[in-house]
């Protein structure tokens, strides 16, 4: 009788026990997670095994880890739970707009500045959507965290993943008007050498790349704060404590403002772009393309050039 029911049971909540369990590594967190009781977890893994015919975890008494086949099936898997998902929010509702949720990473600065804004607009324009955002300053796997896009701020993307550039971003040097005066003023990139210069941890934290009438200068700089977000640098830097170099979009007001003053403003930093990336082009939902769409419209047009 009981295996007459199991066979009965929703695969696609077996599909998404299965998901849980892979990530985290754990039948008790995922069926945490997930609300159910431990037993009824470990039904739904049995189910998928049974019904794909192999087996997908090796289970210990402290941790559950994925065979070669259970690989295979998660990234398969994966692919099928989020058409499920699609599809539901497609035949659940006669309307045609986006549907579903998003989990959405970006750089704390980035997201508090623009991405925040954005993203209110776009559920705003389609109630029927989520999005889940998770600002860091970090490099986030975007399979290990679920995540279905980030916006990275780089010079280079993995060539594993998909990346669609959204706008240019240049970086500028910049201080606080006190500081120079204790200081003085760099008049030559090699100045640079005598500064505290405060360094981010992820973008040229020992040398800094200067270029000048087509002169490239690599300068090693020290200084007494490291961060590993741009935003603390930025305050950092706006109470004085030295020059950094942070992105045009966050400093150009303050910049106007006179609060800090640009440095070395005849010479450039080596240029970033801003970019939408995600896993995999044959995989992507209606609802991610509309919203990679949406903010390459955003950030494409000149309302957001001018700050960058």
């Amino acid at each position: 009788m009981f295996v007459a029911w199991i066979e009965q049971m929703d695969r696609l909540t077996a599909i998404d026990v299965f998901i849980e369990v892979a990530e985290r590594g754990s039948v008790t967190a995922a069926a945490e997670s997930l609300r159910m009781s431990r037993a009824m977890a470990t039904r739904y893994l049995a189910e998928v095994e049974r019904w794909l015919g192999v087996r997908l975890l090796h289970r210990t008494t402290r941790r559950v880890s994925l065979t070669g086949p259970g690989e295979l099936a998660l990234q398969r898997l994966r692919h099928l739970r989020m058409v499920g998902q699609d599809l539901q929010a497609e035949l659940g509702s006669d309307d045609p707009r986006p549907h579903g949720q998003l989990r959405v990473t970006a750089s704390v600065s980035f997201g508090q500045l623009h991405l925040a804004r954005a993203v209110s607009d776009y559920v705003g324009r389609y109630p029927g959507t989520r999005i889940e955002l998770l600002m860091v300053d970090r490099i986030v796997n975007l399979v290990e965290e679920r995540i279905d896009l980030a916006v990275r701020i780089s010079r280079q993307i993995d060539p594993a993943l998909i990346a669609r550039r959204l706008a240019p971003c240049r970086s500028l040097l910049c201080a606080a008007p006190g500081y120079l005066q204790a200081r003085g003023i760099p008049r030559h990139a090699e100045d640079l050498a005598s500064h505290n210069c405060l360094a981010h941890h992820y973008v040229g934290r020992d040398v800094w790349k200067l270029s000048r009438d087509g002169r490239q200068v690599a300068v090693s700089v020290s200084g007494n704060i490291t961060a590993n977000d741009a935003s603390l640098l930025l305050e950092a830097v706006r109470a004085g404590a030295g020059i950094a170099h942070l992105p045009a979009y966050q400093v150009n007001p303050l910049l106007e403002s006179g609060e800090l003053v640009r440095v070395l403003a005849d010479h450039s930093l080596e240029p970033m772009s801003i970019h939408a990336v995600y896993t995999s082009r044959r995989q992507i939902s209606p609802l991610l393309r509309s919203f990679v769409d949406f903010i390459a419209e955003r950030f494409g047009g000149p309302a957001f050039a001018a700050y960058c």
